[in-house]
């Protein structure tokens, strides 16, 4: 169909590279968040004990639930993107919970070209992050939890999809009425292996760590439970191989060789989340994300609202959340709908 060039286009345009080239890492689309309520508030959850936030940001929540609910979200994005979450969970007893999520991001009508340039057809993209967590309470204000998850990415009709695991570790703190705090480790062990060389000239094994996280999170109620300040910070550690090619003489004769070099790269990260509650059923979230290194050009600001219905002894929740991508990379549009069972 098409050769090394195909697998270049797609990479670039994968889903998860809404911005900078700092998204460019394995697993981005992964990264972006999940749900509304997360999205709309600067993904700065972690330390959420309060309205027992998705596990994806810290599976200490697990066991916070408010109870058994299924959740169903759906993002459009600009550039053909697409993202889908679904999420079920339950506490167990009182000192334990699950919850099971899937996270799917897909990116269509890429324009596949060979090496000389000519068109060879339409590319598409589909990554898949599951996960699966569990948590439990130490006390009435300690909670802990893993997350055991699933990564799966289809690039190329040629190329054999890639998998892997990888692990979070968080810990919640409840320490007052008001405050709490929260530690969390993202993404251990997990890292992509591609093996392009049977596709032609450029192709090559190669090994694509994710980013190692740790995530500080604070929250803090105030005004009689109405309104939730979050903050996050994310100190984000990545290994990459850096190829350059040299020109060396071999007896008489010069040749060019390949040379690998692994780097250390380290980064800092801020999120900010806000969620007032002037009525009973209905909340407005506002939150800002730094994206990337760049402060002012790799922020995404973003707003939403939730607003509640019972369905005799169901209790259904609707959300949306509305953010812009950083360095001018569109908008993104979300919908969440929550059925507490």
């Amino acid at each position: 169909m098409s050769t090394f060039r195909s697998i270049l286009l797609v990479l670039v345009f994968s889903c998860g590279v809404a911005a900078s080239a700092q998204a460019q890492y394995a697993g981005a689309f992964s990264r972006i968040g999940f749900g509304a309520r997360g999205i709309s508030m600067g993904n700065a959850l972690a330390a959420d004990v309060f309205g027992a936030a998705s596990t994806y940001y810290n599976p200490a929540h697990a066991p916070l639930a408010e109870g058994q609910y299924l959740e169903a979200s759906i993002a459009t994005l600009s550039f053909d993107r697409s993202l889908q979450f679904l999420q079920i969970g339950a506490p167990l007893q009182q000192r334990a919970g699950f919850a099971i999520g899937i996270i799917h991001a897909s990116v269509s009508d890429i324009d596949g070209r060979d090496n000389s340039g000519f068109h060879t057809g339409n590319l598409s993209v589909d990554e898949y992050a599951g996960f699966l967590s569990f948590g439990l309470r130490f006390s009435d204000k300690v909670s802990g939890g893993i997350n055991l998850q699933l990564f799966r990415t289809d690039l190329f009709d040629g190329l054999e999809p890639a998998r892997t695991i990888g692990v979070d570790i968080g810990l919640a703190v409840r320490l007052s009425d008001s405050w709490a705090t929260a530690i969390v480790l993202d993404d251990l062990l997990a890292r992509y292996s591609w093996d392009s060389s049977d596709l032609g000239s450029g192709g090559r094994n190669v090994t694509d760590s994710f980013p190692r996280r740790i995530r500080l999170g604070l929250t803090n109620r105030r005004f009689g439970n109405t309104l939730l300040l979050s903050a996050e910070f994310e100190s984000r550690t990545t290994n990459v191989d850096s190829y350059t090619t040299v020109t060396r003489i071999f007896g008489d004769s010069p040749a060019e060789t390949r040379e690998e070099t692994s780097l250390t790269l380290r980064e800092s990260r801020f999120r900010f989340g806000v969620e007032y509650v002037p009525a009973d059923g209905f909340a407005i979230r506002a939150g800002m994300e730094q994206l990337g290194s760049e402060v002012l050009d790799s922020v995404r600001p973003s707003a939403g609202f939730m607003a509640e219905q019972p369905m005799g002894e169901l209790l259904l929740r609707a959300e949306y959340a509305f953010g812009y991508e950083a360095k001018a990379a569109g908008t993104m549009h979300l919908i969440s709908i929550k059925l507490f069972l």
